[in-house]
């Protein structure tokens, strides 16, 4: 039998290099805590997931102490999305090249499972506290170039007051291309070139209010408005794998059959280390005009 073109296709160093494909570029992977990874292989596998307890401080007055027995918290981290790419290749389709050609294909599979995982991990907006939340779906922000300084400044006090930002707790925004535009034209929004006293996120592209910023394409208007997120990292638990990629021989044609599966899930451990701002979807003339 003639050779076809993907017969030089090793499932276990193609899985290896899409896991670490999958860690370098999605947005929110790099606002997420991935501490309880654990050992996913199925759909509904659970990561236990342990908060420590609260420590109380007492005023010592007369050299009797009492002990507080400590009750951490136990959650589970339900692995409950399962996602897969399958696609076939006809052997006409020679290529000179083998593993340049799979490697694109893999990075395609790369970007696509990145898109759905970034809009899943936005869209844990939903469990920001109450206390927590810049405008409201009844009365949105309007954001503009003039006023987009405030209004994050409001966004990174939400975190602040809730005692999320503490030493080594740098907190990151995610926004929209649109939002970006605004903040470019922002003189008081310092950009990746500019920030000098410490390392940001990778793929940020500057700091406002304190906050590192991120853009993802994912942040979509719904029903004339959109959500800006902002936190920590020890507000979301975020686990995955990929779990199986493999090929085999298509029986009905000539051709080759490359499929992968990728599980995962995520948890929001910390709801006070999230904030948002509800933003009002702007008009075409107000988001091309001067803000002003």
């Amino acid at each position: 039998m003639a050779e076809n073109s993907y017969s030089a296709f090793i499932p276990e160093i193609w899985s290896a290099k899409l896991n670490t494909m999958l860690e370098k570029d999605c947005v929110m992977l790099q606002c997420v805590n991935r501490n309880y990874e654990g050992e996913i292989k199925n759909q509904g596998d659970k990561v236990k997931i342990i908060t420590p307890a609260a420590v109380t401080i007492e005023t010592l007055a007369d050299s009797s102490i009492t002990y507080d027995e400590l009750t951490p918290t136990s959650l589970d981290l339900l692995i409950d999305q399962k996602k897969f790419f399958a696609f076939k290749i006809n052997d006409v389709a020679q290529v000179q090249s083998n593993a340049d050609i799979m490697e694109a294909h893999l990075t395609n599979a790369k970007n696509a499972i990145e898109e759905v995982q970034d809009a899943y991990l936005l869209s844990m907006h939903a469990n920001v506290d109450s206390n927590n939340i810049v405008g409201s779906d009844s009365a949105p922000v309007e954001l503009n170039k003039t006023t987009i300084y405030e209004q994050f400044v409001n966004l990174a006090m939400k975190l602040k007051d809730s005692n999320a930002v503490k030493a080594g707790k740098r907190p990151w925004v995610v926004i929209n291309p649109l939002v970006e535009s605004y903040l470019l034209q922002s003189t008081e929004f310092i950009g990746a070139n500019k920030v000098a006293d410490e390392t940001l996120r990778e793929g940020a592209i500057g700091r406002i209010a304190g906050m590192d910023v991120l853009v993802s394409t994912n942040l979509t208007a719904v029903s004339s408005k959109y959500y800006i997120l902002a936190g920590t990292n020890d507000a979301i638990t975020f686990a995955s794998q990929l779990a199986k990629i493999e090929s085999l021989r298509d029986k009905d044609s000539f051709s080759d059959l490359v499929r992968g599966l990728y599980l995962y899930g995520a948890k929001t451990v910390q709801p006070k280390a999230l904030a948002k701002m509800v933003v009002k979807e702007p008009t075409a003339a107000a988001s091309t005009g001067s803000g002003s």
